[in-house]
């Protein structure tokens, strides 16, 4: 992760991680005035390869020799039919990551990332211009060059991984293992959870490429003889930007990677039962041109570890229509049951009794009411519980509040030392919040996800107030970053554990609403206050990567998830 931060003291420099290089002279500088600084998918077999990646990310701080620096500002993007793919400067090298094995199958150990250059010139010198890996795993490349249209793994197993290929192309390079994880002092893991890795050259974030085995993601990655392969569009952080590899096992070093075909079927509401009462039921809706019977297709619930196949009479879902079915129907044998504690629901293309690798998959939030898919700006979509339930019919916004992310400053202006990363949090609720809930007489803090978060006991956001969080290697410059940005006193500050990142990730509040205890460990579910995946390459927000503007939002009727509902502004934290 970066931790570069500045917080500038009188005529001293603090480096975050390094402050004895500066007096101990803490008395607050003038606080300057606010404002700005200076997929393609085809099905297995198909001839037609995945187009090259054309979109790439700013500031890739290059090296000069190697790869030309841009201006501060950088030229206007170039224009795109998918908003998120833009190229910034044609001149500068962009890094991707196009394929990643986190869960191998079998019980295999074996984990890999393949990186290339996406657009822009060859690498002469990996080392040299640092090019790295960062974020769930380390890794720092060695002497040597990296050309357009060359693909490098880097595994934590070398061996196992020629072992697992043995008929590599001759320009591949393979790398490893990465570096051991401080904790554990063995090789680190991808966690099969979800992660954030990191491709960082001259030390700034060039890509952000997650992965997840939850929905929307797909699940034949998890284990199941698959890769996540990038489609070749979209923000490498978005799960719509990936599919599983048509070839079992994945293909390293070999461009043009094929995913397979996806269904025109889609989950897109889901309502979880009362208790005792078989009221919920699971809505279809098909987006594509022709009708789809789902007769005989399995709907597999992953937290009650159990399958229903989909019978009866009515089970053909409309060319762009929906199709319902209750949880008492006898489509299903028998009721079908799910939690309100939340659940990760598949449901996945049978035919001749085998399941062909098509999917639809929901996640369904922690609490009463319905879980659906929203289609955001832009052409991709984000998930959560509803705002109000929408039963046979097109959905509507996503349940978000009271506590909302109102202002993101991901990416700090590099020429200012002043300037540091933050995010703030507003209450829009009529009552106070206390981010420590008493669940069953269990007390548990409200968590934010993609900087490592929990909340403490004290912690409270008045009605109509804010909270700004700062990272925590700030947590001893309380008073100079409330001198630095103005921030009053009654406006709480807080310190995360976490980074994030210059190019764009999940973030999410979330809110403790029940546990389960087995051999006496708490598994929490949660309900979702609010959540946005940002990203660097949202259209028209330029100016809040690194440019010395941040994301601030403008609608706060659904949760925020695309790019719609924030703009570009002026940092102003607490205000």
């Amino acid at each position: 992760m970066n931790t570069k931060k500045w917080l500038a003291v009188g005529t001293c420099v603090s480096v975050m991680g390094m402050f004895s290089a500066c007096s101990d002279d803490e008395s607050p500088i003038t606080p300057p005035a606010p404002g700005p600084t200076s997929s393609a998918v085809v099905a297995p077999g198909s001839s037609d390869a995945v187009p090259p990646a054309s979109s790439s990310v700013d500031n890739p701080t290059p090296s000069s020799a190697v790869v030309p620096t841009s201006s501060a500002a950088g030229p206007a993007p170039t224009s795109s039919s998918n908003p998120e793919d833009t190229v910034l400067n044609a001149d500068a090298t962009y890094m991707g990551v196009s394929e990643i094995m986190y869960n191998a199958a079998n019980g295999s150990a074996l984990e890999w990332v393949e990186v290339y250059i996406k657009s822009g010139p060859d690498i002469n010198d990996m080392l040299g211009n640092n090019l790295r890996l960062d974020g769930a795993v380390s890794f720092s490349f060695p002497p040597g060059s990296l050309k357009k249209g060359q693909y490098v793994i880097v595994t934590n197993d070398v061996n196992l991984f020629k072992q697992t290929y043995p008929s590599l192309p001759a320009s591949c390079k393979v790398y490893g293992p990465w570096d051991n994880d401080p904790k554990t002092g063995v090789v680190a893991k991808l966690v099969n959870e979800g992660d954030v890795v990191e491709v960082k050259l001259k030390g700034e974030g060039d890509v952000s490429a997650a992965f997840s085995n939850e929905p929307p993601w797909p699940s034949l990655a998890d284990g199941k003889g698959r890769t996540l392969v990038y489609k070749g569009s979209g923000s490498e952080a978005s799960a719509n930007s990936w599919g599983p590899s048509a070839i079992e096992n994945g293909n390293p070093c070999v461009g043009d990677d094929k995913v397979l075909d996806a269904t025109t079927i889609r989950l897109n509401e889901i309502k979880p039962y009362d208790l005792g009462v078989s009221d919920g039921w699971v809505e279809i809706y098909n987006y594509g041109d022709a009708p789809v019977d789902v007769k005989g297709w399995e709907l597999e619930s992953k937290r009650k570890d159990k399958k229903w196949t989909v019978g009866g009479a009515n089970t053909v879902v409309p060319a762009k229509g929906f199709l319902v079915l209750e949880s008492s129907d006898a489509v299903f044998g028998e009721g079908l049951y799910l939690s309100d504690n939340g659940d990760e629901v598949y449901l996945y293309e049978v035919a001749a009794g085998t399941r062909t690798g098509k999917e639809t998959s929901l996640m369904i939030a922690a609490g009463k009411q319905s879980s659906g898919v929203v289609d955001l700006p832009g052409g991709t979509t984000a998930q959560g519980a509803m705002a109000s339930e929408t039963k046979g019919q097109a959905n509507s916004a996503l349940k978000a509040g009271p506590i909302f992310i109102s202002e993101i400053h991901y990416h700090e202006n590099e020429q200012d030392l002043n300037d540091v990363e933050f995010l703030e949090l507003v209450n829009k609720g009529t009552e106070n919040v206390t981010l420590v809930e008493s669940v069953n007489n269990t007390p548990q803090g409200w968590k934010i996800e993609g900087v490592n978060m929990e909340f403490k006991a004290g912690d409270v956001i008045p009605a109509g107030g804010k909270m700004v969080l700062f990272g925590d290697s700030l947590s001893s410059k309380e008073a100079l970053l409330r001198a630095r940005f103005s921030i009053a006193e009654s406006v709480p500050i807080r310190f995360y554990a976490g980074k994030l990142s210059n190019r764009g990730e999940t973030i999410a509040i979330k809110k403790p609403y029940s546990f389960m205890e087995k051999n006496g460990i708490k598994q929490w579910f949660y309900e979702i206050s609010d959540a946005t995946l940002y990203s660097d390459r949202w259209p028209n927000l330029y100016e809040a990567d690194g440019k010395g503007k941040s994301l601030n939002r403008k609608d706060f009727t659904t949760m925020g998830y695309g790019y719609a509902v924030w703009e570009a502004a002026a940092p102003t934290p607490g205000k």
